[in-house]
C-alpha cells in the first residue's frame, strides 16, 4: 500500500515541484488532445512556476501550496489563492473575493488511486483550518470537469466552447462545510 506524505513546499522541492508540473501539464494536454500545443502548455507551466513562487515569496499569503510525496518523490499537488482573472472575467466578478482551489494535479503514474482526493481532503481541512468558509473551482480539462461533476455536481458557470468547439470551461463555488 502506497504511504503518501503531504506537505507544504521546501526551497529545495522548487526544481521538481517544476518538473511536475510540466510532466503533468503535458500528459494532460496529450490526453485532451491538445499535445501539439506546445505553446499553450509552455503558458500553463509557466503559471503554474509564478504561482509558487508567490507562494515563498508570500510565506504562503498570496499563494498556498501542499504537495504528495510518495518517499521523496513528488506525486501531487494542490494550492489556493485569489480566484485568478479568468473566474473574475466569466463570473463577473461574483467570484472575486472567494478563495480559488487549483493546481490539483497528480503524478500520471499515480493517478486514480486515491492521491488527488487526499490532497484535496488534506486543503478542505486547511481551509476549515484558516476560517476559509467557501471556494471556487474551475477547469477547462473534459477529463477534470467529469471529476469535478461527480464531486461537486454541476458547475455554477458553464461557459459552452469557451475554448473551441466542444470545449467548455466550468466554475464551481463550494462550501466547505458540505465537505468536513
Amino acid at each position: 500500500m502506497l504511504k503518501v506524505e503531504i506537505r507544504r513546499p521546501r526551497i529545495e522541492d522548487i526544481k521538481e515541484l517544476n518538473s511536475f508540473f510540466r510532466i503533468v501539464i503535458t500528459d494532460t494536454f496529450i490526453k485532451e488532445g491538445l499535445g501539439e500545443r506546445l505553446n499553450d502548455i509552455n503558458d500553463e507551466v509557466e503559471i503554474k512556476e509564478k504561482y509558487l513562487e508567490n507562494d515563498f515569496e508570500s510565506n504562503g499569503e498570496k499563494k498556498y501550496f501542499l504537495i504528495a510525496l510518495d518517499g521523496d518523490k513528488i506525486i501531487g499537488s494542490i494550492e489556493y489563492g485569489p480566484a485568478s482573472d479568468l473566474i473574475c472575467k466569466c463570473t463577473n466578478n461574483a467570484f472575486k473575493e472567494v478563495i480559488e482551489v487549483g493546481t490539483v494535479f497528480v503524478h500520471p503514474d499515480y493517478q486514480r488511486i486515491g492521491v488527488g482526493n487526499l490532497l484535496l481532503n488534506t486543503m478542505y481541512f486547511t481551509l476549515k483550518n484558516k476560517g476559509i468558509e467557501e471556494f471556487c473551482l474551475d477547469s477547462g480539462y473534459i477529463s477534470a470537469q467529469k471529476i469535478w461533476k461527480k464531486k461537486f455536481g454541476d458547475p455554477n458557470y458553464l461557459l459552452k466552447d469557451y475554448w473551441d468547439k466542444g470545449f467548455d470551461h466550468m466554475i464551481w463555488r463550494i462550501k466547505v462545510s458540505d465537505l468536513v
